[in-house]
C-alpha cells in the first residue's frame, strides 16, 4: 500500500527526523528506544512515497512518525516562545509540524484499512503474526 508524499511533506519529515535523532540533552525525559530511532532513520532516508507492505511495517512507520511529530511540535513551541509567533522560523516550524501531522493521519488511515482487510480475510482481528504475514502489494 502506497502513502503518497509531496515535496513539502518529504522535506518536513527529513527535518523532523533530524530533530528526533538529535541526542537528548542531559536531564531530559526518557529517550526513545533504539528500534524506534531506527524507524525514524528509515523515514529520514526515504526519498519519496512510503510503501507499506505489511501492517507491521505500517505500525512501525506510525510510531516513527509519532516521534517525528513530537520533535516538530517541541521545536514549534520553542520558536513561538523565544521568537515572535509570526516570525519566519515560527511559521516554518508550524508548517513542518502540520505536514508531518497530515502524513501521520494518512499512515493511520492506511493502517485502519489494512487491519480491516486482515480481519475480513482471516475472520479475526490482526495478530502479530498476521500483521507480519499478510502482504499488501503496491
Amino acid at each position: 500500500m502506497i502513502v503518497s508524499l509531496n515535496f513539502e511533506e518529504i522535506s518536513s519529515l527529513r527535518d523532523g527526523a533530524e530533530l528526533a535523532l538529535e541526542p537528548a540533552p542531559a536531564g531530559a525525559a526518557v529517550a526513545a528506544p533504539p528500534e524506534e530511532l531506527a524507524h525514524v532513520e528509515a523515514l529520514r532516508a526515504a526519498g519519496g512515497d512510503l510503501s507499506l507492505t505489511t501492517l507491521a511495517e505500517q505500525r512501525s512507520a506510525e510510531r516513527a512518525l509519532e516521534l517525528i511529530l513530537s520533535a516538530a511540535h517541541e521545536r514549534m513551541d520553542v520558536l513561538v516562545l523565544t521568537q515572535h509567533v509570526g516570525s519566519d522560523d515560527s511559521v516554518n516550524a508550524y508548517f513542518d509540524y502540520a505536514h508531518v501531522l497530515t502524513v501521520l493521519e494518512r499512515v493511520r488511515t492506511a493502517g485502519r484499512r489494512m487491519s480491516a482487510i486482515i480481519e475480513l480475510v482471516t475472520g479475526r482481528t490482526p495478530t502479530a503474526e498476521s500483521s507480519a504475514d499478510v502482504t499488501f502489494p503496491d
